[in-house]
């Protein structure tokens, strides 16, 4: 999965996201639920309802104890909480939705309290996407980018079932990403279909107990208990990436329990699926275009070419070579699998540092194919740890959990084999990824059925026209599915993630006005980034 890392203001997340889900056109209005799961999904809004009448009533009545952030010296993230104020808690949920008494489990939130109380509109819910990643840390830089507004809302963190600070789930991988090429040939995606056979085999034997219960849905159904813990009879939201997708979960399964809901990097979710990946093909071979023509204008600097063509024929080089021999980087070997997954991590963030990590990333390749002894960049062996080592287990195991468990993937190798061949001359770097299989073709089947989302959310959509990650596609086909929201464009940047992180007023400026006076735009708007 690419991964984008914070500087500054900017966020840390990583994401596959969600990139590309399956088709259809439900216009949606029913929910596909087991009966138990219906009985649960229509439950009073009050914390304080009766036991008889709520079968939740224990998690919504629940007392919370608000501590400190910090867990200790190191705890970066929790310094950081407490200079801007927040505290903590752990908000108990129940493990199995259709099973209330039975064992439980804690979701770790985190909260800044609006300081204009009198005008105070109620808790904004936060989840920045991956599946898998952390957002308790999230509140202070959100608020940052609400500017006044910020003090009207408590801002809440949370993460999510099984992430972060909140019970854990761990396969105990070798990686933190499911996600590989499947190589030049069929020895190779053999290979992988093997190494996506053993994670699932790793995920059963580790965590077996609670896999059935890592889904979307469940973590909807936690921020509903968190609502009722916090008081409150509705939400505001602010959801990114895949956070996108879970908004509009939440929303469908606990109607009227939103007040203002913003998704950034919209997932067409009558297209989110086990394979995360299809058809993103041509957004990232945009997003390299780009990406190869900032690095031609700077090739004094880089000597990766001084055209976009001769930049773009470096990283066909650089390729090649890990095909037929693994690249030597430090402690660390880039094969055929995982070369392609380390461009598209270059590829999410459109901004010069971004792109001067991942110029510098390929620049340690190509010097690496030419038989050098090379350090990797930091950002570069930052991202080979990742994939290459299982410090980041947790991450990649909660994340393909919930990808699998929310749906159902075909499970015979040869279909994906068949994808990849059809495709790979057109695309031999990207669809060789986006086309091949992970451990969702050896998972256990769902639970439940995928949510069928409603269609009258009254939401804020952002996306850029050139997002590699959450194409912008999937943001016209909701806006065209809701019509009660309203789109913000962002055109001319290949950016994944925009209001807050990539600093254009228009878009941030639309957004603060929506959550200040609840009010969605006349019309959709369209802002342009800034030439560089």
């Amino acid at each position: 999965m690419p991964t984008t890392t914070r500087r500054g203001d900017r966020r840390d997340r990583r994401d596959i996201h969600v990139l590309s889900r399956s088709p259809g056109t439900a216009r949606r209005a029913a929910l596909a639920l087991t009966a138990a799961a219906l009985a649960l999904t229509a439950l009073p809004a009050t914390a304080g309802a009766s036991p008889g009448s709520d079968p939740l009533a224990r998690y919504h009545g629940q007392h919370l104890t608000w501590k400190s952030c910090v867990l200790g010296p190191d705890d970066t993230t929790g310094k950081e909480l407490e200079q801007a104020g927040a505290r903590c808690a752990d908000v108990t949920v129940p493990l199995d939705y259709s099973d209330p008494g039975g064992r439980t489990i804690t979701v770790a939130i985190s909260r800044i309290r609006a300081t204009d109380t009198g005008r105070r509109v109620g808790p904004l819910l936060l989840n920045g996407g991956g599946p898998g990643g952390q957002t308790l840390g999230d509140p202070p830089w959100v608020r940052k980018a609400m500017k006044e507004v910020a003090a009207r809302y408590d801002v809440v963190g949370v993460d999510p079932r099984f992430v972060g600070r909140s019970t854990p789930l761990d396969c105990h991988w070798p990686t933190g990403s499911a996600w590989r090429g499947a190589g030049e040939d069929r020895a190779g995606f053999d290979r992988m279909t093997a190494f996506s056979k053993d994670l699932a085999e790793r995920c059963r034997t580790h965590a077996g107990d609670v896999l059935p219960h890592a889904t979307t849905r469940n973590t909807a159904r936690d921020m509903d208990v968190i609502r009722a813990a916090l008081g409150e009879r509705r939400i505001s939201y602010l959801g990114y990436s895949y956070g996108s997708y879970l908004g509009e979960v939440y929303t469908t399964l606990f109607p009227g329990r939103t007040d203002r809901v913003v998704l950034d990097g919209v997932i067409d979710p009558d297209r989110y699926g086990a394979r995360l990946w299809l058809s993103v093909e041509r957004a990232n071979r945009r997003a390299l275009w780009g990406w190869a023509s900032w690095a031609a204008a700077r090739d004094a600097t880089y000597g990766l070419g001084r055209t976009r063509g001769e930049v773009l024929a470096t990283v066909e080089r650089v390729r090649r070579a890990a095909a037929r021999t693994p690249l030597r980087l430090g402690e660390h070997r880039l094969d055929e699998h995982v070369m392609p997954i380390v461009a598209l991590n270059g590829l999410s963030q459109d901004n010069d540092t971004d792109y001067g990590d991942f110029a510098q990333g390929v620049r340690d390749m190509l010097r690496a194919s030419q038989g050098r002894k090379v350090t990797p960049s930091p950002w570069l062996a930052g991202v080979l740890e990742f994939v290459l080592t299982g410090t980041d287990s947790p991450y990649g195991s909660v994340q393909t959990a919930i990808v699998c468990g929310d749906g159902a993937a075909p499970r015979d190798p040869e279909i994906y084999w068949r994808d990849v061949q059809r495709t790979r001359a057109q695309d031999p770097l990207f669809a060789p990824v986006t086309n091949n299989l992970n451990p969702c073709a050896f998972w256990d089947r769902p639970r439940e059925r995928p949510t069928m989302i409603r269609d009258d959310l009254p939401a804020l959509l952002v996306n850029a026209t050139g997002d590699p990650r959450t194409g912008y596609d999937g943001a016209r086909a909701v806006r065209g599915m809701w019509p009660s929201s309203r789109l913000i464009t962002l055109t001319g940047a290949d950016q994944h993630a925009v209001y807050g992180v990539y600093g254009v007023p228009c878009v941030d400026d639309t957004v603060n006005a929506y959550l200040a006076t609840g009010r969605l735009p006349a019309r959709d708007v369209t802002c342009a980034a800034p030439a560089r």
